[in-house]
């Protein structure tokens, strides 16, 4: 199994990749899943929560917990929806859009570091994008 799952593989080789991006995030109260997470929310207009969800492909559930440490550090404000009071749009604080672009370079040259050990890393992304269902 160890050697021929992929479901396996990809577990550990994104735990590594996890652990890597945490290391280097961490200088700026970051870690790589709030990374990814405020990347998300880097756009000129505030998603509704279901529609983050689903483009992160995790539940509403666990999206809301992961957005509670930014909302209490400052970085992320949750907002009802002007046309459906029902539901919420998370946003980045200007002090969220500074975090995250302090962090950006860090992050940038992870990314340039572990494409030099993975010569055919174009090729993986492409991989788990169709895995993913959106490549």
């Amino acid at each position: 199994m160890r050697d021929h799952c992929l479901c396996f593989a990809t577990h550990r080789a994104a735990r590594a990749l996890a652990r890597r991006f945490d290391a280097a995030l961490a200088p700026y109260g970051l870690t790589s899943g709030q990374f990814s997470l405020m990347m998300a929310l880097n756009r000129p207009e505030a998603p509704r929560l279901g529609d983050l969800a689903l483009f992160l492909a995790m539940d509403r559930t666990t999206l809301t917990a992961n957005l509670k440490p930014l909302e209490r550090a400052g970085l992320v404000s949750i907002q009802p929806d002007e046309t459906d009071k029902r539901s919420r749009r998370p946003r980045l604080t200007r002090q969220g859009e500074a975090a995250l672009a302090a962090a950006v370079p860090t992050w940038q040259a992870t990314h340039e570091l572990i494409d030099v050990e993975i010569v055919e890393a174009t090729d993986l992304r492409h991989g788990l994008a169709l895995i993913a269902g959106v490549g």
